[in-house]
């Protein structure tokens, strides 16, 4: 008995000393990133040497080279784990909630939260977006597209719904066009935080939708 009981304390020890192994793992990328992403922010990709991102990041070059081989697969790590975050966060958001038009603010909402606090981000994932080649693009792609989805959905959900005559392509796309620019003309002081920001954002891109015209019985569906 007591053997079984020191085998179960054992196990639960190494399982509680992986997790802390993986949380400061987390911690240590999640900071390399931070730095590599204000490289690539100030010197653009093109411009950024791995000797400027180890200089950064407080990592040494040879290290550098020997985790992540490159600056191309340092920005995938970028491009990755932002859009796998502003991902599971959004699908959180949208769990308990029904509401067509709802749904559509919390998307608003979600995508400004996570990109008024990390401008730079966001700067990078704009300019840098065709800079990714061997493969790596494809993985960034799919969960681009699965984004722009869930996001079509939403507003295809809305249409449907409220008996509604639009383009539902043209109003993402648009969508898109107002949250992915703000780091170009954000500034808190008159603007104010993301969600006074989403707020108007939504009234702005609803009220266009919701008062146009009602759907006929013979309207092309889009």
């Amino acid at each position: 008995m007591t053997g079984l009981l020191a085998t179960s304390a054992s196990r639960r020890s190494s399982k509680m000393s992986s997790r802390a192994s993986a949380t400061r793992f987390d911690r240590r990328l999640g900071h390399i990133l931070d730095h590599a992403t204000e490289v690539f922010c100030e010197k653009g990709y093109e411009g950024a040497s791995m000797r400027d991102l180890s200089r950064a990041t407080g990592m040494s070059l040879a290290g550098l080279y020997y985790y992540f081989e490159s600056k191309e697969r340092l920005l995938f790590l970028i491009q990755k784990h932002t859009f796998t975050t502003i991902l599971e966060k959004l699908k959180a958001l949208l769990e308990n909630v029904s509401d067509p038009e709802q749904r559509i603010r919390l998307f608003i909402l979600n995508h400004l939260q996570y990109f008024v606090s990390n401008q730079q981000g966001l700067r990078v994932l704009s300019h840098e977006d065709e800079a990714l080649k061997n493969g790596l693009s494809s993985e960034i792609a799919g969960i681009k597209r699965e984004y722009y989805r869930i996001c079509l959905e939403l507003m295809e959900d809305l249409r449907r719904e409220r008996g509604l005559d639009f383009s539902t392509r043209t109003a993402v796309m648009s969508l898109f066009g107002m949250i992915n620019w703000i780091y170009t003309w954000y500034k808190p002081r008159i603007d104010g935080n993301a969600e006074a920001l989403a707020e108007r954002m939504g009234n702005i891109i609803l009220n266009g939708i919701v008062r146009g015209k009602p759907r006929s019985s013979h309207a092309k569906r889009n």
